[in-house]
């Protein structure tokens, strides 16, 4: 499972009475956070919506406050959400307070859990008896994620747009939502990929797209002209996630192929070992005159 998943979830509209979710990765939990609020009404989140973290700046909330959000009936009708942020910081007897609740949920409620980390032993019982799901992003599951950040904006994507996003930038979540940020702007739907080239490239001629294309012309010139530009706006590692991405796009179409993709990843999964030891522009370069000889 994966934050696809949860997606998916979202979708149906949190069926379950209790959510668990868990990540190594910070950014996803409060992802995963934005991804419930944004499917909440706007008009009903000052009275449908209640936030708790137990690990803020602020004055950390008791267990019995937040079980007593989530026993309040809703207004009106319709559904209340609870999130609760860091519950990895739960101690022993607030633990037993919270199974209580698992055990006879709100029935107009749903509760939201987020646990930075892996869950420790003392979640072992209480993941069995909610619904549970790991927030890890796969490369698959991007394209998912990205619109459904899009459409709680406002926003659709033409596919045509979806993939020259990822392209251009590579699976590089943080850096995707912000330039979602920057489409709201634009004051149109569907976006296509002509309506963010000028906002995503920030003006450049080239992307991703044209390099690949440049080292399967083995246009040695063309290659380093184009990297050069697009080292301008992005370091190695995200130019690297998108040379990636591309190539994991092309390799789905090219089934008769898969000797060279097979040697290709290899060589991308090497780049990516020195950029992370070694960092500079020397890595990708390298990276460069060994896809153009194979």
């Amino acid at each position: 499972m994966s934050i696809r998943h949860f997606i998916q979830e979202i979708e149906k509209g949190l069926r379950a009475p209790v959510y668990f979710l868990y990540s190594e990765e910070s950014y996803l939990l409060k992802e995963a956070s934005f991804m419930v609020s944004g499917a909440i009404p706007e008009a009903e989140r000052s009275f449908g919506l209640s936030v708790y973290d137990l690990d803020g700046i602020d004055e950390r909330p008791s267990l019995d406050q937040v079980i007593d959000s989530v026993n309040t009936l809703p207004f009106m009708g319709g559904r209340r959400t609870v999130i609760l942020e860091n519950v990895q910081e739960l101690g022993k007897k607030e633990m037993e307070g919270l199974e209580r609740y698992i055990a006879d949920p709100a029935p107009s409620s749903v509760l939201v859990l987020l646990h930075r980390g892996k869950p420790k032993a003392q979640f072992t019982g209480l993941t069995k008896k909610v619904k549970a799901i790991p927030l890890d992003m796969r490369e698959q599951d991007i394209p998912s994620w990205i619109r459904e950040r899009a459409r709680q904006k406002g926003l659709v994507l033409t596919d045509e747009a979806l993939d020259y996003l990822i392209g251009l930038i590579g699976p590089d979540v943080g850096l995707i939502s912000s330039e979602l940020e920057k489409f709201i702007l634009i004051g149109k739907n569907p976006i296509n990929k002509d309506d963010i080239v000028d906002i995503v490239s920030g003006g450049n001629d080239y992307s991703v797209f044209d390099l690949v294309d440049a080292v399967k012309d083995r246009d040695a010139g063309r290659v380093f002209r184009i990297a050069k530009a697009l080292q301008e706006s992005a370091d190695s590692y995200s130019l690297l996630g998108a040379i990636n991405w591309h190539y994991s796009r092309l390799s789905q179409r090219d089934k008769g192929k898969r000797g060279y993709y097979d040697r290709v990843f290899g060589l991308l999964h090497e780049a990516d070992l020195r950029i992370k030891t070694s960092g500079g522009t020397f890595p990708m370069e390298y990276l460069l005159i060994r896809l153009l000889r194979i």
